[in-house]
């Protein structure tokens, strides 16, 4: 519990302005891991010189906070928040586990800058993702997705 309170504590400023934090996300995911935006088939002919601002990233990204904060305030009760979301990223956006480890990494950053979670925060955020993405790998595993 200690670690969701960390977070949450946090949590404010973004939940404040989802869109914003959402864009500032998926712009740096893209432009840290290119390779990324490919899996975002509406994304993918964006230029990386127009990702910033750009509002269906940004409206994009604040729908992966908000899912995120679901899950932080359910405090690790959240197998009926994350199986439809894992079931729908095996079956019908193919997301590989490692990219939600890097997507992991650019909120802990993002929030750093932007939110005021501290170097203990971002590892929290860490370990909380650690128990999602594990949780996530074994809906995979059910529905025989190795991505």
């Amino acid at each position: 519990m200690a670690d969701f309170d960390m977070v949450l504590k946090c949590w404010g400023p973004v939940e404040a302005d989802y869109n914003t934090h959402g864009g500032l996300v998926l712009t740096r995911l893209f432009n840290e891991n290119p390779d990324s935006q490919k899996l975002f088939p509406k994304f993918a002919g964006i230029a990386k010189c127009d990702l910033a601002g750009n509002a269906a990233i940004s409206a994009h990204g604040a729908t992966v906070l908000k899912k995120l904060g679901d899950l932080l305030k359910a405090k690790g009760d959240h197998a009926a928040l994350l199986k439809p979301l894992a079931t729908t990223h095996a079956k019908t956006h193919k997301i590989a586990l490692n990219n939600f480890k890097l997507i992991t990494e650019v909120i802990a950053k993002v929030m750093g800058e932007k939110a005021g979670l501290d170097a203990a925060g971002q590892d929290a955020l860490r370990r909380v993702m650690a128990v999602v993405i594990a949780d996530i790998d074994v809906t995979y595993k059910e529905l025989g997705f190795t991505g």
